[in-house]
């Protein structure tokens, strides 16, 4: 039984048209300021991104005293935020070997540390701000299913062990799954992402800050060493920019390093409970498995099957999803599914510092992977001391103007030989239909209409909405996402609603609507 269909059009909630287990029902704003026009005073920091890394770097800043504002697109937590499954981990989606192998023991030792340091600062806020957000710590399960994952695991056992991770053989896996082979980290966690995301912005508001939603900056320039924001309803003045977007927007370096992914999750009941451990398997994209107990009820929360942004049919990746899930547990009922999407950094590691090629005093924190709200967090951190101009051991090692010759150089050039790929062959590859009427309701594609390229939604009661399906971005073609009802960019992530509206990504413009009547 599937239960969580959303009603027609986007919750406003979320980038995305499938609803999350933990979106809220009441869609209600929480702006501090319902002014429109210009803010008189020049803040110290805008930050522009009401997620876990937005809120995170700006109350560490806040308490600092500095004057900050966050100023949000959307509703808080409309990103990334609201899509995450909310695992909080000591080990990672690059594992230790591999860090190991690339930077060094040194450097995956400072890896480790600073996963620990983003748990501890989560849990002293949490324990500050008696942020209600179901916090807890859990045990994390990884487990091989064949020789070669086995030998694989005792590698990432050996190298998380080395870098002061706390992490050993296991002699038991808490699902009903056959395995070769077990370890345990200890001192993982879990939360309700929103709920925690509510806290933060409340704790950043009761220190004096100030947080603007439905604020979508347009343009920015800088002056005399002050940035002004123009935005869709406040301007803004401000002597340094965080830029907590997820991935920076307009055209940057850290767009070619970071290649945007989308992964899928279900939320079920079962019939015979849920396991209250962390749980990841092998595979390649690997499935992970947690459960959150909401209003009385206990989901298992599955995800997986991930793949690049506009490479495949999210249909399909749920599809599979759900087989698994049915091959594996006795399944009661799924209620929710969704999808979310990450940015993967060229090298495993993210960007977090100075934007480079941008102007003086603006920074970013992108490329998490997997790991976005253990990330996010330490992004909070490593921003503060950087914009207080404080010697952290960690700046070098995460400095987004990195360039290593062997780490990420073959995931580099593979990626953006794939975005020069699509930039061409999705210009071949163009439906051809005789008539929009072909086109089946509440579905879109694009397609050659009188000599033109057009991306063409139909809604269900026959309407048609027709974009131009260049994307704004960097100019590669748009693929329909029948799933969350977008149109999604395969080069660098940039995904629009079915009018045009940006959603998510690294363009500041929306799609060009057309009028297929001319």
């Amino acid at each position: 039984m599937m239960t969580s269909e959303n009603t027609p059009g986007y919750p406003n909630q979320r980038d995305a048209k499938t609803k999350s287990l933990w979106q809220r029902n009441d869609p209600s704003s929480r702006l501090t300021q319902s002014e429109e026009g210009e803010v008189s005073k020049t803040f110290d920091v805008v930050v522009v991104g009401g997620g876990i890394t937005g809120l995170t770097t700006a109350l560490l800043l806040q308490e600092e005293g500095l004057n900050c504002v966050v100023t949000e697109a959307e509703k808080l937590g409309f990103g990334t935020t609201g899509g995450t499954t909310s695992h909080i981990n000591t080990m990672l989606d690059t594992s230790y070997d591999i860090i190991e192998r690339d930077f060094g023991p040194d450097n995956a030792k400072l890896v480790a540390a600073a996963t620990m340091e983003s748990i501890a600062l989560m849990y002293n806020l949490i324990k500050k701000y008696n942020i209600d957000c179901d916090f807890s710590f859990r045990d994390g399960y990884m487990f091989a299913e064949n020789e070669e994952e086995a030998q694989s695991l005792k590698e990432v056992l050996a190298a998380s062990q080395r870098a002061g991770v706390d992490v050993e053989e296991a002699g038991r896996l808490p699902i009903p799954l056959e395995y070769e082979s077990v370890i345990v980290f200890k001192n993982q966690a879990q939360i309700h992402p929103i709920k925690y995301l509510d806290g933060l912005a409340k704790a950043f508001t009761s220190q004096g800050g100030l947080l603007l939603e439905n604020n979508k900056v347009q343009e920015t320039h800088l002056e005399e060493g002050i940035h002004t924001l123009t935005c869709e309803r406040i301007t803004l003045r401000a002597r340094k920019i965080v830029y907590a977007t997820h991935i920076p927007p307009g055209i940057n370096i850290l767009h070619l390093r970071c290649a945007p992914y989308r992964s899928y999750v279900l939320a079920a009941q079962l019939e015979d409970g849920c396991p209250d451990e962390l749980i990841y398997d092998m595979k390649d994209p690997y499935h992970y498995f947690r459960s959150h107990e909401i209003e009385g009820k206990k989901y298992l929360i599955l995800g997986g099957e991930d793949h690049k942004t506009g490479h495949s049919e999210p249909e399909e990746s749920f599809a599979r999803l759900e087989q698994y899930l049915r091959a594996h547990f006795r399944v009661k009922s799924v209620d929710y599914r969704w999808s979310a999407q990450y940015y993967e950094s060229a090298d495993g590691l993210p960007y977090i510092g100075e934007l480079p090629s941008a102007d003086k005093g603006v920074y970013t924190a992108t490329g998490f992977s997997g790991n976005g709200i253990t990330w996010g967090s330490f992004s909070g951190l490593l921003l503060k001391d950087i914009l207080l101009e404080r010697e952290s051991p960690f700046s070098s090692l995460f400095v987004p103007a990195r360039l290593k010759p062997v780490a990420g150089f073959k995931e580099f050039v593979r990626e953006n030989a794939d975005v020069a790929y699509r930039y061409i062959a999705d210009r071949v590859k163009i439906s051809k239909l005789d008539s929009v009427s072909s086109l089946a309701a509440d579905s879109g594609t694009v397609v050659k209409y009188e000599d033109k390229k057009i991306a063409v939604y139909k809604d269900g009661d026959g309407g048609v909405h027709a974009l131009d399906p260049v994307c704004t971005h960097a100019g590669c073609i748009v693929k329909w996402n029948g799933t969350e009802k977008s149109w999604d960019c395969p080069c660098h992530g940039g995904r629009f609603d079915i009018h045009g509206k940006v959603l998510t990504g690294p363009p500041r413009k929306d799609l060009q609507k057309i009028d297929i009547n001319e």
